[in-house]
């Protein structure tokens, strides 16, 4: 078995790599690479980034998103986001994006990794998974990068505020909001309290 063979074994399809993850398993790593992009089995994503599609019914599928960022950021925690998941709350957006968002710790900036475009942007804290409450609270964040009416959505987002769960929003605006959106929903939920009361 040739070098090179060993080193294949070692891929696995819908999986993305390093140069450095496949420097531990090749002393001809900058060879094997151009080997096996040329073959078709590796795709370039970016500098030292690759990915091994995998086979679908369909032709190849490039690796996930996650992947492809998971290796990127060499497995720091990271959370995927898109302006598209506010569609999600009901509160007017309706605008398509196709940027992903990519709250990190290290990374700042527009990466281009293959063909898909993200904008990483470092945050003290972000929640693992997207949830409604988070989501409010960033798009509040992020309200001014939208190209829907801003005053609208933010009317919506006041209405949707009084129907979600008190005690997740707060920690939620408290823990992942700027100054401006808490101040914003201290309003929303004073105003509210005071009207329940």
């Amino acid at each position: 078995m040739t070098k090179l063979d060993a080193l294949k074994k070692r891929l696995k399809p819908g999986q993305a790599y390093r140069r450095a993850d496949l420097a531990r398993w090749s002393t001809s790593v900058d060879r094997h690479l151009k080997q096996l992009v040329e073959s078709g089995m590796l795709k370039k994503l970016s500098g030292g980034l690759y990915a091994y599609p995998k086979e679908t019914a369909f032709g190849p599928a490039p690796a996930s998103d996650k992947e492809v960022v998971g290796a990127f950021l060499k497995n720091d925690p990271f959370l995927l986001a898109s302006p598209n998941a506010y569609n999600s709350l009901g509160v007017g957006t309706t605008q398509l994006y196709d940027k992903t968002v990519v709250y990190n710790h290290k990374r700042h900036g527009e990466f281009q990794l293959g063909n898909r475009k993200f904008a990483f942007r470092v945050k003290p804290r972000f929640p693992k998974s997207l949830t409604k409450e988070f989501l409010l609270v960033d798009l509040v964040n992020n309200v001014d990068q939208l190209a829907e009416a801003k005053d609208d959505v933010l009317k919506r987002v006041m209405q949707r505020a009084a129907s979600t769960d008190r005690r997740r929003l707060r920690r939620a605006v408290r823990d992942y909001g700027n100054e401006r959106t808490k101040k914003f929903f201290d309003r929303v939920l004073r105003a509210d309290e005071l009207h329940a009361a």
